[in-house]
């Protein structure tokens, strides 16, 4: 066992570690909310990760998502985010893809027979497809809704799609699933709390992007939190449950 995974094995057992090492984790969208997810997934020790993400780093960037520094603005974000994690962890297999997630590319990439995904898209028609495939293949699956426009940490929950509320990604989310057939069975991290009204506006020369939202430092890392726990507590469960036993 490693140094740097000692911590984490005291709490999960050697097992859940060494089972963790054998993983492959999809995280699609590096921005506000995947990198932090894609980070704590790589600190618990996950071997095989693959990135995917078309964006490079802009200004307006800096007050939210990891990747974003001044020193960084004009770079892809895989490309920062994949030095970063390769720094966590060197011998971290990792598929770093700078590249627009088109729905037509879904079964594609899900052919690589990941163990999890992590959905961190904010474009409706790839997500809604990267979605559909993993549920109609049994892929494992969790998804991040919209952490803009709001401020309250502790509305922050996991739901099944069918339970969420108060969100307005989430519900063309649903109502996507709903017109292929599928009402529920998606996990999903979504926030209560009402977002503000005021805190949107309309988007100008951005790619898939109707409207521009105001966010908070913190919110979407404790989404990309939320899910990297979801996914770590499901790869580890089974032998950490033995381990505390």
């Amino acid at each position: 066992m490693q140094e740097w995974l000692s911590r984490t094995s005291l709490l999960l057992g050697e097992q859940a570690v060494a089972n963790l090492h054998d993983r492959h984790v999809l995280v699609v969208g590096v921005g506000g909310v995947g990198a932090y997810a894609a980070e704590m997934v790589a600190r618990a020790g996950v071997g095989e990760m693959t990135i995917i993400d078309a964006d490079t780093v802009a200004e307006s960037n800096i007050n939210r998502q990891l990747v974003a520094l001044h020193s960084t603005i004009g770079r892809p974000k895989v490309e920062i985010l994949a030095d970063r994690l390769l720094d966590i962890n060197p011998s971290l297999r990792l598929h770093a893809e700078c590249q627009y997630l088109e729905a037509d590319g879904v079964d594609a990439l899900l052919d690589r027979n990941f163990d999890y995904v992590i959905d961190a898209i904010d474009t409706l028609a790839p997500k809604v497809a990267l979605l559909i495939a993993c549920l109609r293949r049994k892929v494992k699956v969790i998804s991040s809704m919209g952490a803009g426009a709001r401020l309250d940490p502790t509305a922050v929950a996991y739901a099944d799609i069918a339970d969420t509320y108060h969100c307005g990604l989430a519900r063309e989310v649903r109502r996507r699933l709903k017109a292929a057939g599928i009402r529920k069975g998606l996990k999903v991290v979504f926030s209560t709390e009402q977002p503000s009204s005021t805190a949107v506006i309309p988007a100008t020369g951005e790619r898939n992007k109707r409207s521009t939202v105001g966010t908070i430092s913190y919110l979407p890392a404790l989404f990309g939190c939320y899910l990297a726990a979801h996914v770590i507590r499901k790869l580890t469960d089974n032998d950490s449950n033995k381990q505390h036993s």
